[in-house]
């Protein structure tokens, strides 16, 4: 069973839980969530953060001895999946070797499961490496693990004596699979590549590929961002083809349009828009935003539907819109930093983080200005009625805004109701002109969220804090 829908945890949630102790969700609440998902909600994985925050690392013994009665009939590992997320040595230098941690707990939880359901059955046998560029950062991982970690017990303490395995017991799984989660917008464009080379040496059954959404629609916009999904999926087709390996994409999709636009009342047209996607996140403002009932009906319908062909997409003209989208879209980022950085202060915390890359915060860089994370940028935006989605538009002729609008439209549509056409009083004059260019209120046609503008009107008139930032989001039905 490869699975349709992944729980995660990015923090895009307006709602707290019901099992949380605080709205900041940490420790023992991620583990309840855990149970939660696969128990309540019917998620088929969830995937297990290391990368830039606290995590539990006994999350294994904690499911099964808390929640045995549901493990014996679910069986994790087989009918639910729990995937690691790791830190990626050669960019997060202050997090390496927690990767090493993670990977030697996975024969421990091995163990646990083993003494639970006295057989064999791994329930952790799949790791996800983020921001990578090249196939030699998976085999890293795939090989460490392989001769490091499971290769020590073979080994004897001294000649003579007794092995490691001997002493301590044998290693298993014997070898783990290597999901790579690509960020950046070269390396997406090449994963078939990426992953092509990855496999070369491997004897695989089938092969995961995660291709992110948020960081790259923060980095070069939105349009830019599913354009390039689009070419990436496409590409992978073609690998699974001439590989005959199983490719399975993973697209790690958000409720705002701007990062993937996938709500539980919005399900069906992403199925249609993302047929050949095998598995979607189910991210926290999916789960916690959103009546119970809805959120089940949204999961089942996912977990029902079946992965088809893509629809072909015209490179040439796809591949000249990201390039002049993103231009545009870098340059109006840049002189809103500013403004996106105040008004982000007010952005809520939802899940305890720290870095991606650094120790004490995490942070993007456009043309050298620092922002925040994907989710609170979106926000930021949002809250003076200034969706992400449209900007770089400005810059595209009639021929390439009617092929953004045949692919994106609908998405771009669902942004504008939360557009406020008063934002242009606090904006620098290089964006009004090009919101002005793009003439918003007569080439789209979409309604205004009355409620969400009122919040924001009073925002843009300076009367910003949290529990207005937070109002407009509960409108949203997600932070960013």
């Amino acid at each position: 069973m490869i699975p349709r829908t992944m729980s995660t945890q990015h923090p895009d949630n307006v709602i707290t839980p019901f099992f949380a102790e605080s709205p900041v969700i940490r420790g023992d609440d991620e583990v309840k969530e855990a149970f939660y998902v696969f128990s309540h909600l019917g998620c088929h994985e969830q995937m297990w953060d290391y990368e830039g925050k606290e995590v539990d690392n006994f999350v294994v013994k904690k499911l099964l001895s808390r929640y045995g009665h549901y493990f014996k009939d679910v069986i994790l590992g087989r009918d639910v999946r729990l995937t690691l997320r790791v830190p990626n040595p050669s960019w997060e230098k202050a997090e390496a070797k927690v990767l090493l941690e993670t990977l030697e707990s996975i024969p421990r939880s091995f163990d646990a499961a083993k003494l639970f359901y006295g057989e064999d059955i791994p329930p952790i046998f799949e790791v996800i490496l983020p921001m990578v560029t090249s196939h030699v950062e998976l085999s890293r991982v795939f090989y460490y693990y392989k001769n490091f970690v499971v290769g020590k017990q073979n080994k004897s303490f001294f000649y003579g004596d007794i092995t490691i395995a001997e002493w301590i017991g044998e290693f298993k799984p014997h070898e783990i699979n290597v999901i790579p989660l690509i960020e950046d917008l070269p390396y997406i464009l090449n994963c078939d590549r990426i992953v092509e080379k990855y496999l070369e040496d491997k004897i695989a059954e089938y092969q995961r590929v995660f291709l992110a959404k948020s960081d790259l629609a923060m980095n070069y916009g939105m349009v830019a961002s599913t354009l390039a999904l689009k070419i990436a999926l496409a590409k992978l087709e073609d690998l699974e083809e001439r590989s005959s390996i199983p490719i399975y994409p993973i697209v790690g999709f958000g409720s705002s349009p701007f990062r993937g636009n996938l709500k539980p009342d919005n399900v069906d047209r992403i199925l249609e828009d993302w047929r050949n996607v095998q598995t979607f996140t189910i991210q926290s403002a999916f789960k916690y935003d959103y009546p119970e009932r809805e959120v089940v009906k949204a999961i089942e319908t996912i977990n029902q539907s079946r992965r088809k062909k893509g629809v072909e997409i015209e490179f040439d003209m796809a591949m000249r819109i990201i390039r002049k989208t993103s231009e545009e879209y870098r340059k109006t980022v840049s002189t809103l930093v500013n403004l996106i950085n105040r008004i982000a202060n007010y952005v809520p915390k939802r899940r305890e983080r720290k870095l991606h890359i650094g120790l004490f915060g995490y942070s993007r860089s456009i043309n050298g200005s620092t922002l925040p994370r994907a989710i609170p940028f979106c926000c930021a935006l949002y809250s003076i009625g200034l969706p992400p989605e449209i900007l770089g538009l400005s810059c595209l002729d009639e021929s390439e805004f009617e092929f953004v609008m045949d692919v994106c439209g609908k998405d771009i549509i669902d942004a504008l109701q939360f557009y406020n056409p008063n934002v242009t009083a606090i904006l620098p004059k290089e964006v009004t002109k090009r919101l002005t260019a793009l003439d918003i209120e007569n080439r789209f046609e979409f309604e205004i969220n009355e409620g969400h503008k009122i919040v924001t009107d009073e925002i843009i008139r300076g009367n910003i804090d949290e529990e207005r930032v937070v109002r407009a989001a509960h409108i949203r039905k997600f932070l960013g």
